[in-house]
């Protein structure tokens, strides 16, 4: 009698969980509570409802092309200590690295060649990459690559320095916000860094004019559903065109090693349920999904995302940018991961796009 009832209960759980993501469909918001419930109680079946109707807007919105971007990590040295970082400042064991700027623009033609209309810098906050450093940098990249967008991931910086680099010539600045929680944030990082400055920033880049990209980590450490809701409530307030979210992954040498790493079935529906309430938002199947399940990025295609950011930095640069355990990375010939790349999207029926793919307008062109 008992297991009757309990499956009655979960039957009617569904039936409302999937109401709810039909309302996302239609472009209705939910309230935080009802966002929490949700995301506390969904089933596998869920999570599949969701995903095929995330699959469905992302194909009218795109059609089956998935949008690559060549990721360059330009230096690992940062001066912050986020305690979440496998390159915070106080890892000493962490082999330091910084590329030259020959090194970037020679990474930049190489993509160039290879069918790349999109560069990613990121980088931790290195001082040695000041202002001026990435304004001449950016200069030199649009002026070899004038059909090419610049997208930079560098942290959070002063409203003239991204205005500079805005008008040095780049286009898009991803900023994930981690958490929109205050209080969570505060578990996260050391106490020279707020919520309310990352946010700041956020809004300076959006003011200026960048294309601009939010996110968050999914199964922190001491993250709850209702931490979930609050993201999705603040992407939903703030627009952005880009969002990038993964799972959290420990790494061993800071103080979240023991803490477990996020589900992939948590970073799959929410993957889903931002691209119901973001139907032309830019949204990547990360390295990070690809590092907890071998086919996570695909798996992260269907539900949803429709970039991918491969990296082409040099072999020994991409050894030693490990922000958590276990990272993927292609090894060796570049090329050669490209072709395996996109013989994975063509056996799920999708196919590689190597332009800007910049964020469509209302019309819905690329």
């Amino acid at each position: 009698m008992r297991d009757e009832k309990n499956e009655r209960n979960l039957k009617e759980t569904s039936l409302i969980n999937r109401e709810k993501i039909s309302r996302l469909e239609k472009g209705e918001r939910l309230s935080k509570e009802e966002l929490t419930a949700l995301l506390s109680s969904y089933t596998p079946e869920d999570r599949r409802f969701a995903g095929e109707k995330a699959r469905k807007i992302s194909q009218s919105c795109f059609g089956n092309g998935i949008y690559i971007r060549g990721l360059l990590e330009i230096s690992n040295i940062c001066k912050n200590d986020c305690l979440y970082c496998g390159i915070r400042r106080s890892n000493r064991q962490a082999p330091r690295y910084r590329l030259t700027p020959q090194e970037i623009l020679e990474g930049c033609a190489w993509g160039y060649e290879a069918g790349f209309r999109t560069f990613v810098l990121q980088g931790g906050e290195d001082p040695f990459w000041d202002d001026r450093a990435v304004e001449d940098l950016v200069k030199r990249i649009k002026a070899r690559f004038p059909d090419c967008a610049v997208t930079l991931s560098l942290g959070e910086k002063e409203k003239e320095t991204y205005r500079r680099w805005f008008e040095a010539g780049a286009d898009r600045y991803l900023l994930r916000h981690e958490t929109a929680c205050p209080e969570h944030y505060a578990k996260l990082h050391p106490p020279e860094l707020s919520l309310a400055h990352r946010m700041q920033c956020l809004e300076d880049l959006k003011e200026i004019g960048y294309q601009t990209g939010c996110g968050c980590m999914v199964g922190s450490p001491y993250q709850t559903a209702e931490h979930l809701a609050q993201d999705l409530l603040y992407m939903q307030d703030f627009q952005p065109q880009m969002i990038g979210i993964g799972p959290f992954i420990p790494h061993g040498q800071t103080p979240f090693k023991a803490f477990p790493p996020g589900k992939l079935e948590d970073v799959l529906f929410l993957l889903s349920l931002i691209r119901l309430m973001h139907p032309r938002v830019l949204l990547p199947a990360t390295t990070a999904l690809g590092t907890i399940a071998p086919d996570g990025r695909e798996q992260g295609i269907l539900a949803g995302a429709n970039v991918v950011m491969p990296n082409i930095s040099p072999e020994e640069a991409r050894k030693k940018y490990r922000l958590y355990d276990g990272k993927i990375e292609s090894k060796g010939e570049i090329g050669e991961s490209l072709r395996e790349l996109r013989e994975s999207f063509r056996s799920i029926g999708y196919e590689m796009v190597v332009g800007r793919g910049d964020y469509p307008g209302k019309e819905g062109t690329l």
